[in-house]
């Protein structure tokens, strides 16, 4: 079977199955890719556990970040030819990557860094649009003097080792990142972090250091869990963005009587809004490639595994389940 894909079986939930994948039609806006690889992020194993909850008709193919080839092109695509190298994150709503090729909007699709492979370029996009649309579009990091603090509460996960690396690279701000052990520290400072500490005792750990306060927050896990110690270190006009849901009501005293402001970010709204300025993924992704090129932005690739099939795909959501894993998990078809 040379087209197929990965779904979550609608019969058992629980489980993928190998289904025929006809060569679909680019329509006006969209790439037609030969996918190479693709990554399994969090959302992958959140998507799925809705499913199981919930039900659903047909097969779903999950999958978003990947790399692969341009096969073929809409009529309103621009700047894109066929046997194009590119990267992209997906869309939500749109059938993912664990196919062997995929439609996907040009516009938030850019050419995959040269000096990457396609499992190490497939590890990137989701997390480095995440990283980046929180730190300079919600938080305005690059905006920030010189001795301002920026904490990120999970330093060592995928979107945290590329937010660390993003920061130290294009603002002045002094990063603060959370890790539980010496290998996720030694992992957060290698990529540019000034100072780690450990998130199971986090104001104390700061105090030590001298802080109380920090002027910027990235939460990146457990927002209901980590909420009250927000609210205490954020410095009054201080700015937090979140992306990661909560599940109980989320109190907002301490951020009134501080002015802070908090904003959420998902790196899908774009495109599940088809907002006016949905190109701009297009463009960061192509940013983030001109730095992986130059040499100023390493890639996060931690585990590889070989081969689209049911067991793959079910061992890497095994894997990302765990919470422990350091950068980012990818396939290579």
């Amino acid at each position: 079977m040379s087209h197929y894909a990965i779904a979550v079986n609608p019969q058992k939930p629980a489980d993928f199955i190998q289904i025929p994948w006809d060569q679909p039609t680019p329509s006006a806006f969209d790439l037609l890719v030969e996918v190479k690889a693709a990554s399994v992020n969090p959302v992958d194993t959140k998507v799925h556990a809705g499913l199981q909850k919930n039900g659903l008709q047909q097969p779903r193919v999950l999958g978003w970040d990947a790399s692969g080839v341009v096969i073929g092109v809409g009529s309103s695509t621009q700047g894109f030819s066929v046997g194009d190298e590119v990267w992209y994150a997906g869309d939500l709503t749109r059938p993912g990557s664990n196919a062997t090729h995929q439609l996907v909007d040009a516009r938030i699709v850019a050419r995959k860094p040269n000096r990457l492979n396609w499992a190490e370029a497939a590890a990137m996009p989701l997390t480095a649009l995440t990283a980046w649309e929180g730190l300079f579009e919600h938080l305005k990091i690059q905006e920030a003097p010189a001795g301002k603090t920026l904490l990120i509460i999970g330093g060592a996960g995928g979107v945290g080792s590329i937010a660390i690396s993003l920061a130290a690279l294009r603002s002045q701000v002094n990063v603060i990142a959370t890790a539980s052990n010496p290998v996720s520290a030694s992992w957060c400072l290698d990529r540019g972090a000034d100072l780690t500490v450990d998130y199971r005792d986090l104001k104390g750990e700061l105090a030590s250091n001298g802080i109380d306060k920090v002027d910027y927050i990235f939460c990146l896990n457990d927002t209901d869990g980590h909420w009250a110690t927000i609210g205490d270190l954020i410095a009054p006009m201080g700015h937090i963005c979140t992306i990661v849901e909560n599940t109980h009501p989320l109190d907002q005293s301490a951020l009134k009587l501080k002015s802070a402001a908090l904003h959420w970010e998902l790196m899908f709204t774009r495109s599940m809004f088809n907002t006016p300025d949905m190109a701009q993924q297009g463009e960061i992704l192509k940013q983030v490639a001109q730095y992986v090129d130059a040499g100023e932005l390493r890639g996060t690739l931690s585990d590889t595994l070989h081969g689209l099939t049911t067991d793959t795909l079910h061992a890497a959501h095994q894997k990302v389940l765990t919470g422990r894993m350091q950068g980012k998990l990818v396939i290579a078809y």
